[in-house]
């Protein structure tokens, strides 16, 4: 009976931390949004469509990994239509995924939630886009960004990490009530 409802809970918690993930993947998007209109605020827009230029000649990572499940699957490259579907559905799939774990995690080890998922968000923000989208040639290395994006990285990681661990939390709550 208690490994069956320790078992029960590690699922529970799984499905709570994908929507989590996905909520906090969405939550992400608006909270770097926000900061990209907060920078582009007052200045001329002559600057501002230099910056986006230049930010433009670089596809962003879900975009090349989506590429790569394609040609992987299919055989072939991405279209530029298909191009803008991949990249939010690569970083839903890869929130919900990686908030499923974290859901997971967080069944079995309490430490897993410290900072109110903010630590698990810093931890994401680290191994995944710190170290491993670089490794894998989906990013440019760390060294070659300056530090005010990585740590607008950081900052959005601990949103998501937040708000993974807070929509986590109201879905357990919701199910034992």
């Amino acid at each position: 009976m208690f490994f069956k409802k320790r078992k029960e809970n590690m699922w529970l918690n799984m499905a709570a931390g994908a929507m989590g993930g996905l909520l906090g993947s969405w939550t992400m998007n608006r909270f770097q949004s926000g900061l990209a209109k907060l920078e582009s605020a007052g200045k001329p827009p002559e600057q501002i469509s230099q910056a986006q230029e230049g930010q433009a000649s670089e596809e962003p990572a879900t975009v090349k990994a989506g590429e790569r499940i394609s040609e992987a699957v299919t055989g072939r490259a991405l279209t530029t239509e298909e191009k803008k579907v991949a990249e939010p559905l690569v970083h839903y799939a890869f929130g919900a995924l990686v908030g499923a774990f974290y859901g997971a995690l967080a069944s079995r080890k309490r430490l897993a939630t410290a900072g109110m998922g903010a630590c698990y968000g810093a931890g994401v923000w680290l191994l995944a886009d710190e170290i491993g989208v670089p490794a894998t040639g989906l990013s440019k290395g760390p060294r070659q960004a300056p530090l005010k994006k990585h740590l607008e990285a950081l900052a959005a990681h601990l949103v998501y990490g937040v708000t993974t661990e807070s929509v986590r939390r109201l879905a357990i709550a919701r199910k034992a009530a």
